[in-house]
C-alpha cells in the first residue's frame, strides 16, 4: 500500500452506486476506488480500479491489458493537452495493482488468516465544496471493513483495529510518503478535478430544474398523507421540505433514497401526515440550482372527467364560433409562415490517477 472518509468502503461497482460534489454552487469530487480480490472469479477480476467525477464514472482500468481508459466522451479531451496522459496513468495504475497483489499476502498474516476470500479497497480523492473550501481522503477497508485511514492536517495514519496497528507503524515514520499523500489531497487532486469539470462541462455543471407535483392518500385513522414527488433535477444536490403556515414542519415526515433516472437525472419524494382539514396549509418547499428562486407548492384537486368534458366542449366551441366568422368575412388574410431555422494548459508531470509511489502494507 501506500497510494495517494466516511464510515466503510465497497467493491467499486458498489461504491458507485452511492455516488453517494467558481463551478457553480453545487460541490464537486474527484474519486478514484481500487479493489484487489485475492480469489478472482469469471465475472470478478483480480483487480480492478474505476475513477468518478462527481457521480459520473469517467475512467476506468483493464487488469488484462494493463490500460487506463475513458468511459465518457468528454475525457478524450485530455489527449489535446496532455498526450501521455493514458500512458502515464496506466502506469501509475498498473505499479498499484502489483503492490495490492502482495497486500492480499500480508494482511490477511495480521489477522492469523490463512486461505479463502479476501477483498482489499482503497478510496481516494478530493473535493471542492459550496463554501470554497476544499477537502481530501484516503482510506483502506479490507473485508468491507475500515482498515486505516490518512490524516492529512497531521501527517499519520489512524488505525480501525490492532491487526492496522502494524500497518501504521510502518507509515507514520515514512515523512516523505505522508508528504506525498498531502501534496496530491490538497493541490494536485483539486488541479485535476478542475480540469475534467472543464472537459465535461456540458454534462457536469449543467442544471436540469426539478419536476414537482403534491399528490395526497387517504389513511385508515381518518388523517391522510401528502406526498410530494421530485424528479428530473440535475445536480442531485436538492432541499426539500413540508410547510405548514410558512413553517418548516419535522414531524411526520419521511422521505425517500435520492435515486437516478435512465438519463442522468434524479428523483425523490418527501411526504407528511395530516389532518385532512388543514390540508389548504401545507405546501412543499422545493430549492435546486435549476430554479430561479424556491418552489412552493400546495395540493390542488385534479379536474375531475366531467369538468375535464365541460372545458373541452366550451373550447371547440370557441373554435367553431371563431371558423364561422372567418368564413364570412369578405377578406381572407393570408399570413406567411416562416420555417424554423436551427440555433446556429497541460501538466506533463501530473497524474490525474494518483501519485507514482507505492509501499506495501
Amino acid at each position: 500500500m501506500g497510494l495517494p472518509r466516511g464510515p466503510g468502503l465497497f467493491l467499486a461497482a458498489a461504491a458507485a452506486c452511492l455516488l453517494g460534489s467558481c463551478l457553480g454552487s453545487s460541490p464537486h469530487s474527484l474519486r478514484y476506488f481500487y479493489t484487489a480480490v485475492s480469489e478472482p472469479g469469471q465475472e470478478v477480476p483480480q483487480f480492478f480500479s474505476v475513477g468518478y467525477v462527481d457521480d459520473q464514472q469517467f475512467v476506468s482500468y483493464d487488469p488484462d491489458t494493463g490500460r487506463h481508459f475513458p468511459t465518457v466522451p468528454w475525457m478524450t479531451e485530455v489527449d489535446k493537452d496532455d498526450p501521455q496522459y493514458w500512458e502515464r496513468t496506466s502506469q501509475v495504475i498498473w505499479n498499484a495493482e502489483q503492490v495490492f497483489r502482495v497486500d492480499l499476502v500480508n494482511v490477511p498474516k495480521y489477522y492469523n488468516q490463512s486461505g479463502g476470500l479476501h477483498i482489499l479497497q482503497l478510496m481516494y480523492g478530493c473535493e471542492l465544496r459550496k463554501d470554497g473550501s476544499k477537502g481530501g481522503y484516503g482510506q483502506y477497508a479490507y473485508d468491507g471493513r475500515d482498515y486505516i485511514s490518512f490524516d492529512k492536517e497531521t501527517l499519520t495514519w489512524t488505525a480501525a483495529d490492532g491487526p492496522a496497528q502494524i500497518t501504521k507503524r510502518k507509515w507514520d515514520p515514512n515523512s516523505a510518503l505522508n508528504q506525498q499523500w498531502k501534496a496530491y489531497l490538497e493541490a494536485e487532486c483539486i488541479e485535476w478535478l478542475e480540469r475534467h469539470l472543464g472537459y465535461g462541462k456540458k454534462t457536469l455543471l449543467r442544471t436540469e430544474p426539478p419536476q414537482v407535483k403534491v399528490t395526497r392518500k387517504a389513511d385508515d385513522d381518518n388523517t391522510e398523507t401528502l406526498i410530494c414527488q421530485v424528479g428530473g433535477f440535475y445536480p442531485k444536490e436538492i432541499d426539500i421540505a413540508w410547510k405548514k403556515d410558512g413553517e418548516v414542519q419535522v414531524e411526520d415526515t419521511f422521505h425517500g433514497l435520492l435515486s437516478p433516472n435512465s438519463d442522468g437525472t434524479y428523483y425523490t419524494w418527501w411526504s407528511i401526515k395530516i389532518d385532512p382539514k388543514d390540508r389548504e396549509r401545507y405546501k412543499c418547499r422545493v430549492e435546486h440550482d435549476g430554479l430561479e428562486k424556491p418552489l412552493d407548492l400546495a395540493w390542488e384537486e385534479p379536474v375531475s372527467a366531467s369538468n375535464l368534458g365541460l372545458i373541452i366542449a366550451c373550447v371547440v366551441g370557441a373554435v367553431l364560433v371563431v371558423t364561422v366568422i372567418a368564413g364570412t368575412a369578405v377578406y381572407i388574410i393570408k399570413k406567411r409562415r416562416d420555417g424554423y431555422k436551427a440555433a446556429s494548459t497541460s501538466d506533463q508531470g501530473s497524474n490525474s490517477s494518483g501519485k507514482g509511489s507505492a509501499v506495501p502494507i
